[in-house]
């Protein structure tokens, strides 16, 4: 029997420093430890891959010691999912610091399960209430003339002369190396400037190429995002939409044309380059679906 490590934070940000200093004791004993770094609460914890090769390696009767329980689940749903594939393989769950140290959570009893499912409905109402207050606060700065994100990567002058290079006949690669950016950086700002837009006649209805209905899902990470810091024509078009659940996630599924997917897509991507791994999966997610449309663009891609 052995005491095997879990340590993981939400971020790139973010360190494991703290949760070392619990498990210092363990540490010293050169028990075997397993990472999940810049990894979401909202991930599950069996799909996570540190985690994943822990229970890979583990065996029955060995231990899993964590610094708090919120750094292995953060829901009920996550809980009610790991419990029972603790308690076939025989595993014991032990949190060394916080709430319920010492005790053993994956044990079978009625009392634990009531006392671990409580404990994991604290912290789901826990995470939910850091988003919400998130939220606001990026609300009510934007609402005082403050900008957010990361510091524009061109000046102004700069950003309407490649808009204009652009519009002239210059590449996308040839204006990042003359101006030292990524790319992105230069699709960014031409389609901030709306300089990629298709052309107004072929997307008007009844034209030779009318911009037709599609249904696409966006994912929760974007939408919450997007429900703030989007253009009125996004904001209306989440409210008409149907949420759809996903684990402790959703998705917000929306009929519309190609166009306003596109929009969404543009608004959410430096959101998504300036934030964690979770938001950037999001952001690749939607992009691949809004790529196949544009490929395929009678496939409805969910």
């Amino acid at each position: 029997m052995a005491d095997r490590i879990y340590l993981r934070h939400s971020t790139d940000k973010q360190t494991d420093a703290r949760q070392r200093h619990a498990l210092a004791v363990l540490l010293a004993t050169g028990a075997p430890v397993y990472e999940d770094p810049a990894t979401s609460s909202r991930q599950l914890s069996l799909d996570r891959a540190g985690f994943t090769t822990l229970l890979h390696e583990a065996a029955v009767g060995d231990t899993i010691r964590i610094a708090d329980a919120a750094r292995l689940f953060r829901s009920v749903a996550d809980i009610l999912v790991l419990r029972p594939v603790l308690i076939r393989r025989g595993l014991r769950l032990r949190v060394e610091s916080g709430l319920l140290p010492g005790i053993d959570l994956a044990s079978d009893d009625p009392g634990t399960k009531m006392m671990v499912s409580v404990l994991a409905a604290v912290l789901e109402f826990q995470r939910d209430m850091i988003s919400e207050n998130t939220r606001e606060g990026v609300a009510a700065a934007e609402a005082g003339g403050k900008t957010l994100g990361r510091p524009a990567a061109l000046a102004p002058d700069k950003a309407a002369d490649v808009v204009n290079a652009y519009r002239q006949g210059a590449a996308v690669k040839a204006l990042a190396r003359q101006h030292r950016v990524a790319p992105k950086t230069i699709r960014r700002i031409l389609d901030t400037a709306g300089a990629r837009d298709l052309p107004s006649q072929l997307t008007e209805p009844g034209a030779d190429n009318p911009d037709t209905n599609v249904t696409l899902d966006l994912p929760g990470l974007l939408v919450d995002h997007l429900r703030v810091a989007g253009d009125q024509s996004i904001r209306q078009a989440l409210s008409a939409g149907q949420i759809v659940r996903r684990g402790s996630g959703y998705s917000v599924r929306l009929t519309a044309p190609l166009t306003l997917h596109q929009t969404a897509l543009a608004q959410s991507a430096a959101f998504a380059e300036g934030a964690g791994p979770s938001e950037r999966k999001a952001h690749r997610v939607f992009t691949a679906r809004v790529t196949g449309v544009e490929q395929q663009p009678n496939c409805q891609w969910r």
